[in-house]
């Protein structure tokens, strides 16, 4: 659908997942720009079209992770996303990210994904105070190369929006709390990692998880949620047969 107005401007079709339910949609036309990105065709609809369309977004620049949204079936970062590399015959179709309840149109409630995170014992404990001087961590040590492999979460939820399991298992901590969990767990200035394993294989912890990857295949950051998960059962086995 290579659609022009009267200007002969290309014209990009948008459909937009509307309301606080499933199943309704709004089609709007907007200009087809070069380098247009999938958030650039929400800040258009909003700003000349739909003044109450609501969404988030906050950098723009592909930092903060707030303007994630699922487009043509996908959850992506929009801010990065190009027009170019998701139209389909000239066609997006865009909606709020799945596995999250809708407060409005593309916006998701996420007390849930950061609940979750609460649960996988992801709040740092140190064992030093102000006073100490700073903890010496090797760059090279085996720990801190696991942590630093899956350090860069932002916490955008794409990964949790993406995941099979937790849609079926409302209760699964989700790939970004167990990515969490992991980099915690490796963390030699951590009070307690004992603590962090117990929980993030609790319940439907890190065996809940199927490894099917789909975290790890949309993650804007190439991360692997997958590995830290795998990573968990590993250390988990390996203190069961310590005794730990």
């Amino acid at each position: 659908m290579d659609t022009k107005n009267s200007t002969n401007q290309r014209q990009l079709t948008v459909r937009i997942s509307r309301g606080t339910e499933d199943g309704s949609y709004s089609t709007y036309s907007v200009p087809w720009r070069e380098n247009q990105t999938v958030l650039d065709v929400v800040t258009e609809v909003q700003r000349t079209q739909e003044p109450s369309l609501s969404y988030r977004y906050a950098c723009r620049v592909g930092v903060c992770g707030s303007c994630a949204m699922t487009v043509n079936g996908k959850p992506r970062w929009t801010c990065r996303t190009h027009v170019s590399r998701v139209e389909e015959g000239g066609v997006i179709v865009i909606e709020p990210m799945r596995n999250m309840p809708r407060i409005k149109d593309l916006v998701v409630d996420m007390s849930e994904f950061f609940q979750k995170w609460a649960r996988a014992g992801n709040t740092f404990v140190g064992t030093a105070t102000r006073n100490d001087p700073p903890a010496l961590v090797s760059p090279q040590s085996k720990k801190r190369k696991q942590a630093d492999a899956a350090i860069e979460c932002i916490n955008c939820g794409v990964c949790y929006a993406a995941c099979d399991v937790v849609s079926w298992d409302k209760d699964y901590l989700g790939p970004a709390a167990l990515n969490r969990a992991w980099t915690l767990f490796n963390d030699e200035r951590h009070a307690d990692p004992k603590d962090v394993l117990r929980k993030a294989t609790s319940g439907s912890g890190c065996n809940s998880c199927h490894t099917q990857g789909s975290c790890m295949k949309h993650c804007p950051v190439s991360l692997s949620p997958t590995g830290s998960i795998a990573g968990l059962k590993r250390s988990a086995i390996l203190s069961l047969l310590k005794g730990g």
